[in-house]
């Protein structure tokens, strides 16, 4: 009994050396990913708390500002153009209660003059003339140098694919990352073209998080080279705490504490892999967010962040 006690106590011992040695300086067991680009400043919806979410008036307001990278989402029309969207249906979005894939794109209705910001409580943002909905090809367009972060919102083989080749029409597989919180979805970007770089879906994000407390996650390798996971204590912000029940208050904590270590963004970011965090728009989170070891912050307000990282000086990658 003593000799297999040993023996176990021994075989724990090592595995736990090891994982820390390789959590540590994982080159020794994987090749660095290459970066095509680095994005520390992310425009979320192009900046929806400046301008209109993913109008080209947004897109061009955070290009201008240096932003290093657009986020956006896209939906196919029933005349299949793929169009920047995030909602499916546009009642938030314009006031008509209508689907996108139900209508050609000719007859999208325009925005209307003022949305509610998703990520900041108590905030809308006025739009200026620009209330059309853009082609993805408009952006490829116009922002040729601009990296962009693209959300397939549905699960739908013709999106994929569509998107897929304007991707490859423009020459933007080094510029594009694509991916949604379904893993269905994330597979099939990948098996219709693995030259652009994915996001991890959810389910693989609590894989990677079930990986990383066990142990196991250095001897693993890894396809994915985008993490955009959300700050959980934003929740609070946004609900504020007097509006959550006890259980609720807990979970986003629990949350909160298993996903924001830097212990696992370093390990990431030393494998190539950019560690994005999202929807942060206030100074407090972005500087919990760069300071956790994140490569980038996604935010509704690009010149806020703007302004936060150059009086703190945090570079943008160009």
């Amino acid at each position: 009994m003593m000799c297999a006690a040993v023996y176990v106590l021994s075989a724990v011992t090592g595995y736990v050396l090891a994982s820390a040695l390789f959590l540590k300086c994982p080159s020794l067991l994987h090749r660095r990913k290459r970066e095509p680009f680095l994005s520390r400043h992310i425009s979320h919806r192009g900046g929806a708390g400046e301008n209109l979410e993913n109008t080209m008036a947004a897109f061009k307001h955070a290009v201008q500002l240096g932003t290093d990278m657009l986020e956006l989402d896209c939906h196919l029309t029933r005349d299949e153009h793929v169009v920047v969207s995030h909602d499916a249906n546009l009642k938030r979005l314009t006031g008509i209660n209508a689907y996108i894939s139900d209508l050609p794109y000719a007859a999208l209705p325009p925005y209307l003059c003022k949305l509610d910001v998703t990520f900041q409580s108590e905030c809308s943002c006025e739009g200026g003339e620009d209330k059309r909905f853009p082609l993805l090809k408009e952006v490829f367009d116009s922002f040729p140098d601009t990296p962009v972060n693209i959300d397939i919102k549905v699960n739908d083989n013709t999106l994929i694919q569509k998107v897929s080749d304007l991707v490859k029409q423009y020459n933007r597989e080094h510029l594009t990352v694509w991916g949604n919180a379904s893993s269905k979805i994330v597979q099939k970007c990948y098996r219709e073209n693995p030259h652009i770089p994915i996001l991890f879906s959810m389910r693989r994000v609590v894989m990677l998080v079930g990986l990383f407390y066990t142990g196991l996650l250095p001897f693993v390798p890894l396809k994915e080279q985008f993490l955009e996971i959300p700050m959980p204590s934003i929740i609070r912000k946004l609900k504020g705490p007097e509006n959550m029940t006890r259980s609720q208050r807990a979970a986003v904590w629990l949350t909160d504490t298993l996903l924001m270590r830097k212990t696992l963004f370093d390990h990431l970011t030393a494998r190539g892999i950019q560690v994005y965090v999202w929807v942060l728009n206030d100074e407090e989170d972005f500087k919990r967010a760069f300071n956790l070891g994140a490569t980038g912050v996604m935010t509704d307000f690009p010149t806020k962040l703007k302004e936060f990282m150059d009086q703190n000086g945090i570079t943008r990658s160009h």
